[in-house]
């Protein structure tokens, strides 16, 4: 009794097992057996990283032991990711997944192994984990909650095999759902006043009226984001928090400003009631309060209102031209206004919603002809159609873009969204200097628009100014800190100016970033290009076969993937990139 209790102790403990092995192993013994292997093997250097000791690797289990649970759980989370980057360089039915529990308890050592309920504990945990994740018992959330920068979800008390008492379990969340990767590093406040508007709430009690809620909100947006003296963050960033409970000193750790705008709206027969608050979220002080009631005919004026009125409490001048492109919002009709607010809820929907997008921006046309807006998000609707080839004529649709973003030009020259589309459509039709100089132009009217910022990026890398285009999506990404589904490409933007520079490390560090992103917002069509750069960068860096197996994996996620369908997508200035990215293509075995 005496020599078992000297051999007692109290440890860290870690079990893991592969989720599926014996699946995998019937579709491929031989592979399978090879990525056990070196995920043990990946496992084992993690764990002696963290000062632990594998104590039995048996099969597809592995069995660790840790001084410090706080090791453990680092170092589980360490291994997860690990082999998640792995894992997404093969396709899903060849990826080995293992599930982690991890336990805090009492262990007899003997003979190099341990033993004991704490041991048991743990590889029930592990059973009730999720491939991929990491699940933890409730003596060790209580000792790493306050020590380690993680989110957990509280599976509550699980009664679980041999074990008389019932357990309490904790998974750790290693991403939130559908929200792109938070950055480590905190970002710092710009050098002039800077601004997150919070979707405004809907308090009609009218689920039909988020729309209109929702426009209020991008209005303000857009009024402020013309001005040069702001720094205002994208409409998709601050979407991510509607409808959650959230705080404003959050808001302005999350995406680097000083100032948040949160309120909401109120619609009534033809009356509307906005609220609006502006808070300074480094010190907490309300810098202001408003109420607004007015009729809705008058709500274009109401938005400027609130505009001028968050100018003047940031001290900010205004020019001439920046007066005028704020107050200058382009009908007087309220309900082609409404009509327009519609359009684009649809259009975000992309192929399934342009149908409807197309008809209301058309009844929205039918009730105001001078009203600019509707014209140029049709211009943008044909246009999105021909570049993913969702039409049957593509000259058609270039050509209806065009034509429709002149009669939006002539009709408003001050909006940047008209540029940048003119610009793109030059881009494609090899015309660089008119596609160079429409992108300038919109990037001067929307010196905060992070969209405009973006397409600039991708005409300067066309047009051959790699280090330029690198700029312009970098402001893109600062103000746009959380990625939403419509922006991951902009990662995949730096990734192929880092290829074009010959900065073939960094291009797969960037090309794994938009990978990452793309699967937590579930774009998995959008993989595919993933593996484009793999297979461009690993032919350049000498890995033959990477480059052939990514090129395979490309194949396989989007079979018409061709050197012709690359060359027609390709519309570099010079001649000399296309012909490097067809070479090296070729080399990995594309035909």
């Amino acid at each position: 009794m005496n020599e078992e209790r000297a051999r007692r102790k109290l440890s860290g403990i870690l079990s893991a097992d592969a989720a599926g092995y014996s699946r995998l192993m019937e579709r491929d013994e031989t592979s399978t057996i090879r990525h056990l292997e070196d995920s043990k093997a990946l496992m084992s250097k993690l764990i002696q990283q963290f000062k632990g000791k594998v104590v039995d690797a048996v099969g597809d289990n592995l069995l660790a032991e840790f001084n410090s649970v706080v090791n453990a759980t680092e170092c589980a989370v360490k291994i997860q990711e690990e082999l998640n980057t792995r894992n997404a360089e093969l396709s899903e039915d060849k990826r080995l997944e293992f599930r982690i529990g991890i336990n805090l308890g009492d262990v007899i050592e003997d003979g190099g192994t341990i033993y004991g309920d704490g041991v048991i504990i743990a590889a029930r945990l592990e059973k009730l984990a999720k491939a991929g994740g990491i699940c933890i018992s409730g003596t060790v959330y209580e000792q790493v909650k306050n020590k380690l920068s993680l989110e957990y979800e509280y599976l509550g008390e699980k009664s679980v095999k041999n074990i008389s008492e019932p357990i309490r379990a904790h998974h750790i969340l290693m991403r939130p759902s559908g929200v792109a990767p938070k950055k480590n590093n905190e970002l710092k406040l710009p050098d002039k006043p800077s601004i997150a508007v919070l979707p405004f709430v809907n308090m009609s009690g009218d689920s039909e009226q988020e729309y209109f809620s929702d426009g209020i909100t991008e209005e303000i947006i857009t009024g402020l984001s013309k001005i040069h003296g702001m720094f205002v963050i994208a409409r998709n960033s601050t979407f991510t928090y509607k409808n959650k409970p959230t705080k404003v000193q959050q808001v302005s750790k999350d995406l680097g400003v000083r100032y948040v705008l949160e309120g909401s709206v109120r619609k009534a027969k033809n009356q509307v009631r906005i609220t609006a608050q502006l808070v300074d979220a480094v010190d907490g002080h309300h810098l202001g309060a408003e109420r607004y009631d007015h009729e809705l005919k008058d709500i274009f004026a109401l938005q400027d209102e609130i505009t001028m009125k968050i100018l003047t409490a940031l001290q900010v001048e205004l020019t001439a031209g920046e007066k005028a492109r704020i107050y200058g919002k382009g009908t007087d009709n309220f309900e082609a206004y409404m009509k327009c607010l519609q359009a684009y809820k649809y259009y975000n929907r992309l192929k399934d919603g342009f149908p409807m997008a197309r008809k209301l921006a058309n009844e929205a046309i039918e009730l105001d002809e001078n009203f600019p807006a509707p014209y140029i998000l049709l211009g943008w609707i044909h246009w999105v159609e021909a570049r993913l080839q969702w039409t049957e004529s593509l000259t058609d649709s270039i050509r209806e873009a065009y034509s429709i973003s002149q009669k939006a030009l002539a009709l408003d020259d001050s909006i940047p969204d008209i540029h940048a589309l003119l610009g793109v459509i030059h881009l494609y039709q090899m015309q660089h200097e008119e596609a160079i100089n429409y992108g300038e132009r919109a990037v001067v009217l929307g010196p905060n628009h992070s969209d405009v910022h973006a397409l600039m990026a991708h005409i300067y890398r066309f047009s051959g100014e790699f280090e330029e285009a690198l700029v312009m999506i970098k402001k893109a990404l600062r103000l746009q800190p959380n990625l939403s589904v419509n922006h991951v490409w902009c990662l995949m933007e730096i990734s192929m100016c880092h290829y074009c520079l010959g900065r073939y490390e960094e291009a797969i560090s960037f090309a794994k970033q938009y990978r990452n992103v793309a699967e937590e917002l579930r774009v998995k069509e959008a993989i595919w290009v993933y593996y484009l750069m793999l297979t461009l960068n690993y032919i350049k860096m000498g890995l033959d076969q990477g480059a052939r197996d990514a090129l395979a994996e490309l194949l396989r996620l989007f079979p018409e993937f061709s050197l012709e369908w690359n060359r027609i997508y390709s519309v570099y200035r010079d001649p000399k990139y296309l012909e490097a990215q067809q070479k090296d293509l070729k080399k990995a075995g594309l035909k």
